[in-house]
């Protein structure tokens, strides 16, 4: 996934681009606004800061609306009610606070990503992923086989299937899995997590399908 961060802030800029990557994600930054439309091609979600020193960011934001669908997340400091009314009326799909948990935001780029609009949701819907080991992970119908045969799994087991299963070999991160697939975090949420794939990896009966990133999270073995 690719995010066009438009941000003036050196510092948080400097915090927030090595987060996004660790999480799989490229970034382009800008410190300008209005130079935001102009690199909107191959975006998948906009994180944009309101404050900006040539332009402010509601306008930034209508003027991204204007010319593209792409998800805009306003992040910024200003938390009253009537900015985050004025943000989401100017086509924000959501809005944050500063300061903020980056694994909070992290979900948010994937929910709003996941919102894009019914055709990415069709092409989402009709996959079929298939690993040589036979095992087939059909993430429209919800349903897995293995050599053919059915496996039945429940629905957090799936999920968290499903979503290794999309993000195609690259690393899902704990707090990533945990917050899509439970919608919250709790102290116990990373052993909740393990006894899951370790269910997982018995039911499928490929105990290296699901791999371990130690100190990350899990990914997909597809090779």
């Amino acid at each position: 996934m690719h995010i066009l961060l438009v941000e003036d802030d050196d510092r948080v800029a400097a915090a927030l681009r090595p987060a996004l990557h660790r999480h799989g994600m490229t970034t382009t930054r800008l410190d300008r606004g209005r130079e935001a439309v102009e690199h909107l091609a191959g975006v998948d979600v906009v994180l944009l800061d309101l404050g900006l020193p040539d332009a402010d960011g509601v306008d930034v934001c209508r003027a991204i609306r204007e010319a593209s669908d792409v998800p805009v997340i306003v992040v910024t400091a200003r938390g009253d009610v009537e900015d985050r009314i004025v943000g989401l009326h100017s086509g924000a799909d959501d809005y944050v606070v500063k300061p903020y948990d980056v694994g909070e935001l992290v979900a948010r780029i994937h929910a709003v990503q996941r919102r894009r609009g019914p055709e990415a949701a069709e092409q989402q819907g009709d996959r079929v992923v298939t690993t040589p080991d036979g095992v087939a992970i059909d993430l429209g119908r919800h349903t897995v086989t293995v050599d053919g045969a059915e496996v039945t799994l429940t629905r957090k087991e799936f999920q968290v299937l499903a979503l290794l299963a999309s993000a195609r070999g690259t690393v899902c991160t704990r707090t990533r899995i945990v917050a899509e697939v439970w919608g919250r975090s709790w102290p116990g949420a990373n052993r909740t997590l393990d006894v899951h794939v370790a269910t997982l990896r018995t039911k499928l009966g490929r105990p290296e399908l699901v791999q371990t990133v130690r100190g990350v999270g899990y990914r997909l073995g597809t090779a």
